[in-house]
This record gives C-alpha cells, sequence and structure tokens, in this order.
C-alpha cells in the first residue's frame, strides 16, 4: 500500500512529535513512522531541562497547559566545588531569562495527547525503514508493518530518528562528514519519589561529578559520574546516596532527601555532529544529526529548535512558495547546535575527572572554577549559554 503525504517523518520522539504537531496547525499534512511501540517511547527516561525558548515555544503551540502547571520555574543554578561555598549562577539577572524543570517524559505524553485528539497518523512499531530517491522531487521511505511492506511518498522526509536511525545512513559518505568525541565515563542516574532540591545543584568533587536535578515536586533525578566498566547491579541504593551526599558537599550533601530508587541507568556521554542536516529533500533532525553530553541540558533543546527552523521552512515553502529557510536550515540548525556542542564540551571538561589528569590539570579546573566565582563576566557568559541563545530569524 503507497500513503500519500506532504511530509514523511522518521521517527516518534519529541522532535518528530512536535513537528507533526505545529505542521497540522498550520494545514500541512504529514505522516510518522516509529520503529519502536508507543509504550516503549513513553518509557524512556530522558531530559528534564527546558530553556525558556522551547517554553514559550510549547506554550505558542497549545502544549503549555500541564506544563506551567507542573513544571518547575528557575532563575539560577548553583555550583558546589572544594567545600566552598554555593556558587549560584543567576540566569535571570545575567540573562534575562530563565528555564524550566520538565520532565522528556512528560512532554512525550502531552505530544500523543494531543496526536490522539487530532488523530495523528503514526505508525508505530514500523520495522526495516528505508529510504528512496531522496535527491528527487518525490522522495519515498518503505517499512515493514503487520509482515506486509508499506510505502509513504512524500514532498518532503524529515529524519528524527535518533542517532542508530535509517535517516542519516542515506546521506552517502561522500557528503556527510561526521564528528564525534566520546568521554572516559557514563553518569550513573536514578529516579527517586522525594523532593527535590530548589536548585539544579552541579558538584565537582575529586572522587568525580555529581548532579542534583529533579522532574516535579515529588520525583527527583540524581546522578554521579562512574566509569564505564560498571554496572546498576554495583550501585546499591545506599552506596549511591552515601556518593552523592560526599560529592554534593557538606553544605548541600546533607539536605538531600534520600528513598528508594524506582529507576536506575548508567549511560556514556559524548558528543557528536553530523553535517550538513540537508541532503536533497531529506532533512535530519535532533539526535540523527546531534548528540551533547547531559551535562550543559542542550539535547532535547537542540531538538526543539530544529524543529521550529524545520518547522517555519515548510509553512513558509507552503504557505508562500518561499524556499530560503528550507535552503538555509543547515547552516542555521548548525550554528545552534555547534554552540551547544562547545557549551557542553566545556562544561564537562570544567566539572569531571578524567582518568589521565595530571596535578596541572587538576589545578588548572581549579583555577577556572575560582575565576568563574569571582567574574560576573565569566558568570554571564555562562548564564547567558546556559539559558539558550535565541532562535535565528
Amino acid at each position: 500500500m503507497t500513503i500519500t503525504t506532504q511530509v514523511a517523518i522518521i521517527g516518534a520522539g519529541p522532535a518528530g512529535s512536535l513537528l507533526s504537531h505545529i505542521l497540522d496547525r498550520a494545514g500541512i499534512d504529514s505522516v510518522v513512522v516509529e520503529r519502536s511501540s508507543r509504550e516503549h517511547v513513553l518509557g524512556r527516561i530522558r531530559a528534564g531541562v527546558l530553556e525558556w525558548g522551547t517554553v514559550e515555544l510549547l506554550r505558542e503551540v497549545g502544549l503549555g497547559g500541564r506544563m506551567d502547571a507542573e513544571g518547575h520555574v528557575h532563575a539560577g543554578t548553583d555550583i558546589v566545588w572544594s567545600s566552598r561555598d554555593v556558587l549560584t549562577i543567576d540566569i535571570e539577572k545575567y540573562a534575562g531569562s530563565r528555564f524550566m524543570s520538565y520532565g522528556q517524559t512528560n512532554l512525550q505524553e502531552d505530544l500523543y495527547a494531543a496526536a490522539d485528539q487530532r488523530s495523528a497518523r503514526i505508525h508505530f512499531e514500523a520495522a526495516d525503514v528505508e529510504l528512496h530517491d531522496v535527491t528527487t522531487s518525490r522522495p519515498s521511505l518503505t517499512f515493514a508493518s503487520d509482515g506486509e511492506r508499506e510505502r509513504i511518498q512524500a514532498d518532503y522526509i524529515v529524519g528524527c530518528d535518533g542517532f542508530h536511525g535509517a535517516s542519516r545512513q542515506a546521506i552517502p559518505d561522500t557528503i556527510l562528514r561526521t564528528y564525534l568525541k566520546e568521554y572516559p565515563f557514563g553518569w550513573l542516574g536514578i529516579l527517586s519519589e522525594t523532593p527535590p532540591l530548589e536548585n539544579l545543584v552541579y558538584a565537582h568533587h575529586e572522587r568525580g561529578f555529581a548532579l542534583a536535578s529533579q522532574r516535579n515536586p515529588m520525583l527527583s533525578r540524581y546522578y554521579v559520574q562512574c566509569p564505564l566498566t560498571d554496572t546498576t547491579d554495583d550501585w546499591s541504593d545506599d552506596r549511591f546516596w552515601s556518593e552523592l551526599n560526599t560529592r554534593l558537599g557538606p553544605v548541600v550533601g546533607p539536605t538531600v532527601a534520600t528513598g528508594p530508587s524506582i529507576e536506575k541507568s548508567i549511560a556514556p556521554l559524548r558528543s557528536f555532529v553530523a553535517e550538513p542536516m540537508r541532503h536533497g529533500n531529506l532533512f535530519l533532525a535532533g539526535d540523527a544529526a546531534h548528540i551533547v553530553p547531559p551535562t550543559g541540558a542542550k539535547g532535547l533543546n537542540l531538538a526543539v529548535s530544529d524543529v521550529f527552523y524545520m518547522s517555519r521552512a515548510l509553512q513558509a515553502h507552503y504557505g508562500q512558495g518561499d524556499d530560503h529557510y528550507l535552503d538555509s536550515y543547515s547552516d542555521m540548525a548548525l550554528r545552534r547546535v555547534w554552540g551547544a556542542v562547545r557549551f557542553s564540551w566545556w562544561l564537562t571538561t570544567l566539572l569531571h575527572r578524567f582518568p589521565d589528569q595530571t596535578e596541572f590539570d587538576l589545578r588548572a579546573q581549579e583555577a577556572e572554577l575560582d575565576y568563574l566565582a569571582s567574574s560576573t563576566h565569566a558568570q554571564a557568559a555562562m548564564a547567558e549559554q546556559y539559558a539558550g541563545l535565541a532562535f535565528e530569524t
């Protein structure tokens, strides 16, 4: 069977679901294919920090109701190291902005609820996705569903299918250039049904990095840096809470409310960029094109900015016959991507302990943290990047 649409979207995570939602509001038809089940997508434990540009965009497209009711707005974020007093980076003061804690799982639920209301065409458990004729005016994709091979014919294909998806693989190696940096450690993360700290707290400690984050008023997310060889079996709840308390230091550590973990996982850290983000009438968005370490909370926000640029481009094409934004999509998106990649790399390098660090490296880290604490200009630069720059017009 052949399905015809204006825009075929591969991936029903936040990027693909949000793009389909915005296009529908603009009267542009789309069909989404997703290799996983709906339940699997909703079960992913992912990001939880939204830049204010993301918050405002979600409000503009009718997705802000639950977010505004349950999300926690922050004016700043804290850093602790070497048993010093807590350093608060005042985002509102220095960047004129704020950010919000709201879990990606919650956002995905909101997107699927909206998709159900408009009877969106989403094909879950679409196996063996293949792209065809992406450099022609009528690209298509095929996939297996219930033992049958189906085809979607479209004007454009947007790949939002993540790092391991089929979309990026459809760009020839002679055209695609990739950049990869893998970090020699992972993050052990837990979810706990306990009240979180008031602010997000980043910790630099001789035993490794730690982060106190949150999802809602009774759901906390905490992380500690760990070797990539560790497994969750190596980390009992008691060991985790003890290590977190130590790394957060004598001021913050004792204020953490502890309890049983309801989820525990270890994730590797890497930086990855693929360019260009367009090949013919195939466009990449989100993790299909770029991955950043979670340190700077940029992954989900970059996906949303890609969707903003992509949806604007398609609306200009179908509404005004103007292809300027389609033609500039890759360059515009990549400028923001590389800025976020650089910031995430800087913050990761600043706050983590690396296996091959020398005494010189450790002292240099301490000196940079001390400079950050003493310089309002340095704090302003960090605040601006943490808050996220405005979308390009």
